[in-house]
């Protein structure tokens, strides 16, 4: 078992800083192409294809097939350039340097004419010295050469041995070598996105100078003392929070610059004096704060476990010469600890994570970019997406290895909103090159991004790659047996030798693993790669299996730990209608078949609905591509559901040696184009009927319905921190009526906090017989949890049988009344008969319902909507349509 403890801050403003200024060149920018023949203006931050959108240049780049006729943009070799002038007087300044925190991805810069530097990683943030030819008036120019020409060239470069993947599959319409370039390594194509390899000048772009010293960045290193020692060396019992503070200083004067740091943390009486000295060149000072055990110090929990308390802290440097920098912070305590121990009856190690001591089931999914264009993120996209994942009951999303570390903002407000993050390195499903020049960019890389992140109490673990361990121990790339001791050695040189150790070195407070899928303890082992990284005994695991039953959860592993799994819908019909034209409308058409960038993936979902479900028979073209669409979202839905309360349900047991399934991340909570994906959140944050399901399926009390041997059980799934006293109660419906033909509450139990036990279980054929003329296929059982008629877990169902075969299930005429109450809507619905999937839909009007996709066995509900924009009833009444299953048959 490994221990990690800590103190976290995070950064949330500068304060100022006498003697030194900042002048951004954030705003227009002219760009050229290659030869010259086109030249526009171009926003920073931003990139190529959103400027030559913004001049009316080019169409949507995700309109019809605009992925392919688009092309050209990331082929041509684009250059940035600016003339400005700095308003202050330029003499004045001991040292200047441009700042860049970041380029997209590969280019040569040149301020006034003098070639100062080069970039080639998206991810880094770099700094060059233009003390000797920065002027009053200035131009800068950054010559872009494209990441897709560079890739290949790297690649050819690479003589002695292929470093595959060379290209992606045909079906995602892709570029070559992507593992060559350090950058966003899905926008070269992905399964579920397009290829639009960026150029431009992604993120912030100033002129910083200064005299004397300036504070380059500082960080936070996280100290927690379990026990102390007296001066005699004998323990004394104690628990005091610390912190070790590291600032890096320049200091440009030829003297060395003396004064006193003053760090304070008000609400936590803490406010602790030093002095320093430092020596001309590049200086680190590190600092520790020591928090009296006598102060109640609150800590930061993961949403649905407690609160997310935050401390303002500030950290003032006096130095010699008048020269005072400020900085302040939000200053979280929490501790994380990766547990890896043997388990009675089951070979292997644990696998889950404890944080401020309290085992927790990870509930979440996996974030990928929300757009192939940056610049078009916004804050309030941020937010709505953030916001839905907390709104769903989750509290952990994984940062997956193929996109971008998010911006800042990303993970200030994964830190107020309690979301824990599994934070993967940009690296997936590839083997990677390890020439120097490759590692030596690598490293900037990884330490930038660990100093940047360390101090966010939501980053919980590092992972070192997204399933490249996977991809070489089972032999994705039909490497020869003899060869593999060569990309093993790579692989190793990567992830352990250099970022493994740059993390140990960086920040010692959060687990470190290699990969995802990865056996944890038992990798390391095995000398860093494991037989089988996918071993339901040990660490995490990827599961995909399209053509199995998803109804039968025996197909599932009862692994420790749960980070992908998931099936794929399409988006509503709202959604596509934006990026199409009318004889793009159906399931076989053009479009269809291209926006599928999985292969199969269209069949694959008509397979798997048609298991259970009736396909769509309407003669109406377009009605038959709606239909189709939501029982794509029906499957996946409940494909889902079925998957992740087997996990949940799993969390206490050994079974057959296999069990205590400690997490459940469904592949993939966003979208990044209109598509169709394993996505729960379509682009732009409107909710599947996945994300209503996981609203329920991640509640934090759950009872869990299944069949085995022809016996039902009903679990009771708990994420509580307290034992709570309640009942269970199981009715049984028929298709055919809106009154429950029996009905069954429990004696009073004590449901136990943090775990899953069985409270229920009834051989099917005495539940049949007991409800009078009930048939597997003539009824349906649901059940929830209460205590004093409260209702505690949400109304959870289990079929009998498959729907298509399901007798006496008739058509449901639904009708909604809506009102308004106060920024909320009420759906008041009335049904004439049992209806299952029942979903609302108001189009294209932004916002959620309170609950969706839901089966409905009573004659009114009462469902809110939630807008994200300002909109009125007479709209909604306009937008509004509602289906459920027998409507598409």
């Amino acid at each position: 078992m490994r221990l990690h403890l800590l103190l976290l801050l995070a950064l949330c403003g500068a304060g100022t800083a006498a003697a030194a200024l900042s002048y951004s060149l954030r705003g227009n920018w002219s760009i050229c192409n290659g030869n010259g023949s086109l030249e526009l203006p171009g926003a920073v931050p931003g990139c190529v294809h959103s400027a030559l959108f913004q001049q009316g240049l080019i169409q949507d780049s995700y309109y019809r097939f605009n992925d392919l006729n688009y092309r050209w943009v990331s082929l041509d070799n684009w250059t940035y350039s600016k003339e400005f002038k700095i308003p202050f007087e330029i003499s004045k300044w001991q040292k200047v340097n441009l700042i860049l925190e970041g380029v997209d991805t590969v280019s040569k810069i040149l301020f006034n004419e003098v070639t100062i530097g080069e970039t080639d990683n998206m991810f880094n943030r770099y700094s060059f010295d233009i003390t000797n030819v920065v002027r009053d008036v200035n131009s800068i120019e950054l010559r872009f050469q494209s990441a897709v020409l560079y890739a290949a060239q790297q690649s050819k470069a690479h003589t002695r041995y292929q470093v595959p993947p060379d290209c992606p599959p045909l079906v995602q319409k892709g570029e070559c070598h992507v593992n060559f370039v350090r950058k966003e390594q899905c926008s070269f194509s992905w399964d579920w996105g397009p290829s639009f390899p960026t150029q431009g000048i992604w993120k912030d772009v100033r002129i910083e100078a200064y005299n004397i010293c300036h504070l380059n960045y500082f960080t936070f290193s996280p100290l927690y003392a379990l026990c102390l020692f007296d001066k005699r060396n004998r323990i004394r019992s104690a628990q005091e929070w610390n912190l070790e503070i590291e600032s890096a200083f320049d200091v440009v004067s030829s003297k060395p610059v003396g004064g006193q740091v003053i760090v304070a943390i008000p609400k936590l009486q803490t406010q602790q004096t030093y002095n320093i000295e430092l020596q001309p060149g590049k200086r680190i000072v590190e600092l520790f704060v020591n928090i009296s055990k006598n102060i109640t110090v609150e800590t930061w929990w993961p949403h649905g476990h407690g609160n997310q308390t935050g401390y303002n802290m500030t950290i003032l440097f006096e130095l010699d010469g008048g020269l005072n920098i400020e900085k302040s912070a939000k200053v979280y305590f929490r501790t994380v600890e990766l547990v890896e121990e043997p388990i009675k009856g089951s070979p292997g190690l644990s696998f889950y994570f404890k944080i401020n001591g309290f085992p927790i089931f990870l509930k979440g999914s996996n974030w990928i970019p929300a757009d192939s264009f940056q610049d078009r993120v916004t804050s309030e996209l941020l937010r709505l997406l953030l916001q839905s994942v907390v709104d769903a009951n989750m509290n952990t999303l994984r940062v997956w290895g193929g996109g971008i570390y998010e911006r800042d903002e990303f993970y200030e407000l994964c830190d107020e909103l309690g979301i824990m993050v599994w934070q993967d390195f940009m690296f997936a499903c590839a083997l990677y090159p390890t020439d120097q020049g490759f590692l030596d960019s690598v490293r900037a890389e990884v330490a930038y991004q660990i100093k940047r992140l360390k101090s966010h109490p939501s980053v919980i673990i590092w992972s070192g790659n997204n399933e490249n361990e996977e991809a070489l121990m089972m032999n994705w790339y039909h490497i020869s047996f003899t060869d593999r001791p060569i990309y093993i050695k790579d692989y190793v040189t990567l992830y352990v030798k250099n970022i493994r150790e740059l993390v140990l070195a960086g920040d010692k407070s959060r687990p470190f693993i290699t990969s995802s899928p990865t056996n944890g303890a038992e990798t390391v082992a095995e000398g860093w790669v494991s037989q089988n990284p996918n071993s339901n005994y040990f660490g995490d695991v990827h599961f995909y299996d399209y053509i199995s039953d998803c109804w039968n959860w025996k197909v599932f592993p009862k692994a420790r730990f749960a980070s992908e799994y998931g099936y794929q819908s399409w988006p509503s019909f709202s959604t596509l209608e934006k990026v199409s034209s009318t004889e793009d409308w159906s399931f076989n058409s053009k479009f269809s078949l291209h926006r599928q960038h999985h292969e199969g993936g269209n069949k694959q979902m008509l397979y798997q609905a048609g298991l259970h479900f009736k396909l769509p028979q309407s003669t109406d073209p377009l009605r038959t591509f709606k239909d189709t669409i939501y029982l794509t979202q029906v499957m996946q839905a409940q494909c889902v559901k079925t998957e992740t309360e087997f996990y949940r349900r799993s969390r206490s047991e050994i079974v057959d040696q296999q069990g205590h399934t400690m997490g459940a991340l469904y592949w993939q909570l966003n979208d990044i184009w209109q598509a169709p994906s394993w996505a729960s959140l379509e682009y732009g944050g409107k909710w599947k009927m996945l994300h209503y399901f996981a609203q329920n399926f991640f509640a934090p009390l759950l009872p869990v319905g299944f069949e085995n041997e022809n016996t039902f059980y009903i679990y009771g799934v708990s994420d509580l921190h307290s034992d709570y006293l309640m009942t269970l109660t199981v009715r049984v419906h028929t298709w055919s009526s809106l009154e429950p033909v029996c009905s069954r509450v429990t004696e009073h139990f004590v449901m136990k906090g943090g775990e899953a036990v069985c409270l229920y279980e009834e051989p099917v054929s005495e539940l049949l017989r007991r409800c009078g003329n009930c048939t597997r296929e003539s009824c349906v059982v649901s059940f929830y949890l209460s205590a004093d008629h409260e209702l505690l877990s949400p109304t959870n169902y289990h079929f009998l049988s498959s729907l298509k075969e399901a007798v006496g299930l008739c058509k449901a005429q639904i009708t909604a009344i809506i009102s308004q109450q106060d920024d909320i809507f009420v759906f008041d619905l009335e049904t004439t008969a049992v209806a299952p999937f029942v979903w609302l839909d108001v189009g294209s009007i932004p916002g959620r319902f309170s609950d969706n996709g839901f089966l409905m066995t009573e004659k009114t509900r009462t469902i809110l909507f939630y807008p994200w924009e300002p909109t009125s009833k007479n709209e909604l009444e306009q937008s509004f349509h509602v289906t459920s299953l027998t409507d598409i048959y």
